[in-house]
């Protein structure tokens, strides 16, 4: 006998409001649907208002973990556009920003993977560590969360010497803990055990539902749009792609340690390696009209901008696929024949940013059947009224969302 229960949008388990409806058979899960909404910023129609310079800080608050991944992304979109060339060292810091904002990610994850796993000293030790990289980050721009070093036509901030010096003293710390953790990770038998052969996502379907990032790589792809498709400098640094071939999370632990010290390389790489020259290019404020897909590897996965210009100072259309969107079909696939007690770390495994992937719900008229666009106030007074009414409404009223 099958039974449905609702996990969310409140749950303890829940970092972010998202609803998941289960349908169970004793301990093992046969079904699995997800619903978005329950975090939506409207940000897609904020950007329609807002000048370029503007957006570059609307889109750095659509993550705060991965916000560089967000703002270079536009930033790239619109210099493309625009069909102008940053300077060399401009890319550089830009990369070298992003990689640092990836070690930090993937410390993060490994000790929510931790956490999730009953693993609390893995935890602690890996977001104690974690705060080497996020000084860093904010000797380096002022900032720990949203750094706001992007421009377009290049960055706002330079590395002097200082700062070059001890990020590459920083990293010697890094490397030597991140080796720690990787045995203690993939060698302590209960961990271990507690990650292989949960959340089987085999090659085919892997590819099949269109999976990016660790997600992806953990299923033995070896996609990364960093070397597919590079952007900025990255086809000048030499790095490899990580895979792992169990498509289980454990996989996903190995992916993101193996990336880690892709990325310790790729930094030491940039410091040892950073052009001379400026750091920022003069560019016009209003954008050349035109439609242009900026694509970026962030630390979940394939990033994707499309901008449309209607050559004002404003964009006419900004759309963004943030990577945990692309890896909902996955995840539900993952959640198939698992267990209960698996739910949480196999949706932690994609590492989710709920509020990135929020879209907006059509409203539609119970009257009429048709979709309204609602303005702000008009939602805001609508919320209202609905719940206000909430106690009048009878059990078999079809609800208007």
């Amino acid at each position: 006998m099958s039974i449905t229960i609702p996990i969310g949008p409140q749950h303890p388990a829940l970092k972010e409001p998202i609803s998941l409806k289960m349908t169970f058979d004793g301990e093992i899960i046969k079904d699995a649907d997800i619903r978005l909404g329950y975090n939506h910023r409207g940000l897609e129609k904020l950007f329609e208002g807002k000048s370029y310079v503007q957006n570059i800080y609307v889109t750095e608050r659509i993550c705060g973990i991965c916000s560089h991944s967000h703002t270079t992304c536009f930033v790239n979109g619109v210099e493309k556009l625009l069909g102008i060339e940053i300077p060399k060292r401009a890319s550089y810091i830009r990369m070298l920003i992003g990689e640092l904002e990836r070690v930090h990610s993937h410390l993060l994850w490994l000790g929510v993977a931790g956490h999730e796993a009953g693993f609390e000293s893995f935890f602690m030790y890996t977001w104690r560590d974690r705060e080497i990289v996020m000084d860093i980050l904010e000797e380096s721009s002022g900032n720990r969360v949203h750094y706001a070093i992007n421009t377009i036509g290049g960055v706002r901030r330079d590395i002097d010497e200082t700062q070059r010096t001890r990020i590459l003293n920083s990293l010697k710390i890094l490397k030597e803990r991140t080796d720690y953790y990787k045995n203690l990770g993939t060698t302590e038998p209960s961990f271990v055990a507690r990650l292989s052969g949960i959340g089987i996502l085999p090659r085919e379907q892997a590819l099949s539902l269109c999976s990016v990032g660790p997600t992806l790589r953990a299923s033995n792809i070896d996609m990364d749009v960093r070397k597919d498709d590079p952007y900025l400098a990255y086809d000048e640094v030499p790095f490899e792609v990580s895979t792992a071939d169990t498509c289980d999370v454990l996989g996903r632990t190995v992916v993101r340690i193996k990336e880690l010290f892709q990325s310790y390389n790729i930094i030491e790489y940039i410091l040892r390696n950073l052009p001379a020259g400026d750091i920022k290019a003069k560019v016009p404020r209003k954008v050349p009209a035109g439609e242009t897909v900026s694509r970026y590897e962030a630390p979940r996965g394939e990033n994707i901008h499309y901008i449309k210009s209607n050559g004002t100072e404003k964009p006419e259309r900004l759309k963004v696929r943030a990577p945990t969107l692309a890896n909902y079909p996955a995840t539900v696939a993952m959640l198939k024949n698992g267990f209960i007690a698996d739910i949480p770390l196999i949706f932690a495994a994609i590492d989710p940013c709920i509020c990135c992937a929020e879209r907006m719900v059509e409203v539609k008229d119970t009257k009429t059947g048709r979709a309204e666009i609602k303005t702000f106030d008009e939602l805001k007074k609508y919320s209202r009224d609905f719940y206000k009414n909430h106690k009048k409404i009878k059990k078999d009223t079809v609800w208007p969302f």
